[in-house]
């Protein structure tokens, strides 16, 4: 399937990092669907006249590898658990083919809006250092020494961008989630994220609609945390992951 799915990317119109400056949307709405990979081919043809797809070292699906940091006792993923308005991801990922680091500040505001600032970082070192430290004083009034790695989301990513409005589109595949308890996989997981600085009816917008993929989703994070982490409760995340498990078991059924 990811064979034939790369087949169709090779029909998008391509587009470089330097050309995606123009749609950032560091301040955005985002929009999430969750379905199984036997429904991706149908989405990307029917989509292909609209979109660019990115690539990056001669790949148009590239790799994502993300550490997650959180207060000792997971305060802030049990503050997106217990429903708070305004909550915060703290992250530090790496672009796999460009080989580039970013510490990362993620908030969700009480407008339903997100806001993300980065810095770039020199290596893969786990700890908050330099202007990673303003950052995180800056953006979400938190200090390093109150935060500690908790664990790895990894993926494959592809990355369109709309053609003429300000709209960029990430489809993760691939994805597994790993910390000190141990490892685990998604098979035929796919999380399409929409992207846009004020929500838009586009063609993806409509093309999912058609596929009756509802819109709906929960962070990788959080579902990480559920998965991997014992005795923090979940019970806000238990019908993304019965929906989750559902679409993997459709992969098993093929």
């Amino acid at each position: 399937m990811k064979e034939k799915v790369r087949a169709i990317l090779e029909r998008f119109d391509p587009i470089t990092l330097a050309e995606m400056d123009r749609v950032e949307l560091m301040t955005r709405t985002d929009l999430k669907y969750t379905f199984n990979i036997s429904r991706l081919p149908e989405l990307l043809e029917n989509i292909s006249g609209n979109y660019r797809s990115l690539e990056v070292a001669g790949t148009r699906m590239s790799t994502y590898q993300t550490l997650y940091y959180d207060t000792p006792g997971y305060d802030l993923y049990t503050n997106h658990q217990n429903g708070q308005l305004k909550r915060y991801k703290i992250r530090m990922r790496r672009y796999v083919e460009s080989n580039v680091y970013f510490f990362e500040v993620k908030c969700k505001n009480n407008k339903g809006r997100t806001i993300k600032t980065r810095v770039l970082k020199k290596d893969l070192n786990n700890e908050i250092t330099d202007s990673s430290v303003q950052l995180l004083s800056d953006s979400a009034n938190m200090h390093p020494e109150n935060l500690e790695p908790k664990l790895w989301v990894n993926y494959n990513r592809i990355t369109l961008v709309n053609k003429k409005d300000d709209e960029r589109i990430t489809i993760d595949v691939d994805m597994n989630m790993k910390n000190e308890n141990g490892l685990v996989d998604f098979p035929g997981l796919v999380i399409v994220e929409v992207k846009q600085e004020r929500f838009m009816e586009t063609a993806i917008v409509k093309m999912l609609r058609k596929m009756h993929i509802r819109e709906g989703g929960t962070s990788k994070y959080c579902i990480a945390v559920s998965k991997l982490v014992p005795n923090l409760k979940k019970n806000n995340f238990k019908p993304d992951l019965r929906t989750i498990q559902k679409i993997i078991n459709e992969t098993d059924a093929a």
